[in-house]
């Protein structure tokens, strides 16, 4: 005796809503310890940031759906993701306004008009904070206290400085609000690990494939290649944060297997390259994003076949000839 039914035959007990929940709670401890690490010198203004971050997505998203008559969705928590995971990426020296401009972009431009979550070929946080970075370069960049210059772990680097790497995985440094500490993006990262939210293939690959090629390029240029340097690149900026809870973005990322093995080199070696030729330190947003958009891409030559068809293959006939 079968049992037979319509599809999906296969089920599971996951929603958008519990995984979104999950992610939220585990963007806590680096958020928490960002909070904790910047108010000797900022007070309450990195809490600020996250929420005025988090309230302007949800607000933006719901507004958006009034006003074209579509059904609320901000109880899926996906906005709160995405205002998480934009005020992850702000400097604790941000106008109050930033994560507002930044909140509106990514959701109305890079999710909503294209017809909200499932929908968007960008990851919302991500566009919201490469906008942020290309309209107010200075600002996203500035990290001083009280008037005087403190430098990221990566500009001290490109300056020939040497880290401490206690300090780069505790997080005595300065940074992005929920960047600098290591061992508390990977208290968040080994949660989602742990819970099956996300797969350590491509997060594994991106990272390991960023400090290979990091040291590839260092090498052909020329330049002196340590374990220090190569540890810091990881721990530094915002690779781990980057590669747990960006880049393996259910929507935005490929499907397939090999995508994601492609995906996460791709990722790895923009990374790479943008982090020791470009005009900046970093680099983890817009390796993410230009991944984001070859997607579809990675998808198309890599799905795979269905049972019993065979690959057919192309033949060009050349001109003149008859194929009789």
């Amino acid at each position: 005796m079968y049992n037979v039914s319509v599809s999906p035959h296969v089920r599971d007990k996951s929603t958008t809503q519990k995984i979104m929940l999950d992610v939220a709670i585990a963007l806590l401890p680096t958020l928490g310890f960002g909070v904790y690490h910047f108010w000797a010198d900022f007070g309450a203004r990195p809490l600020m940031l996250i929420l005025v971050s988090v309230a302007s997505c949800v607000a933006f998203e719901a507004l958006f759906e009034l006003i074209v008559k579509k059904p609320i969705t901000v109880f899926d928590f996906s906005a709160v993701v995405t205002g998480l995971i934009i005020a992850v990426n702000l400097p604790p020296t941000a106008a109050w306004w930033m994560p507002v401009l930044g909140a509106a972009f990514g959701i109305i431009a890079a999710k909503m008009l294209f017809g909200g979550l499932g929908q968007n070929f960008m990851n919302p946080a991500l566009a919201g904070r490469c906008f942020l970075m290309i309209s107010f370069t200075q600002r996203m960049t500035n990290f001083a206290v009280d008037a005087t210059s403190s430098a990221t772990p990566l500009a001290a680097m490109r300056n020939g400085e040497t880290m401490d790497l206690m300090t780069l995985f505790i997080g005595n440094h300065g940074g992005c609000i929920g960047e600098v500490s290591s061992v508390a993006i990977l208290i968040g990262a080994a949660y989602l690990l742990i819970k099956k939210v996300i797969s350590p293939t491509i997060p594994f690959l991106y990272i390991i494939s960023t400090v290979g090629f990091i040291a590839v390029i260092r090498l052909i240029s020329g330049d002196a290649v340590s374990v220090n340097y190569l540890v810091s690149q990881l721990m530094a900026g915002g690779l781990l944060v980057g590669a747990f809870f960006m880049a393996s973005d259910y929507v935005t990322c490929p499907i397939t297997h090999r995508g994601r093995v492609i995906y996460g080199l791709l990722l790895g070696l923009l990374t790479a390259l943008f982090r020791t030729l470009g005009s900046t330190a970093e680099g983890v947003s817009y390796a993410i994003i230009i991944g984001n958009l070859l997607v579809p891409l990675l998808e198309r030559k890599t799905a795979p076949l269905p049972f019993g068809c065979e690959r057919v293959k192309r033949v060009k006939i050349k001109e003149g000839k008859s194929n009789g």
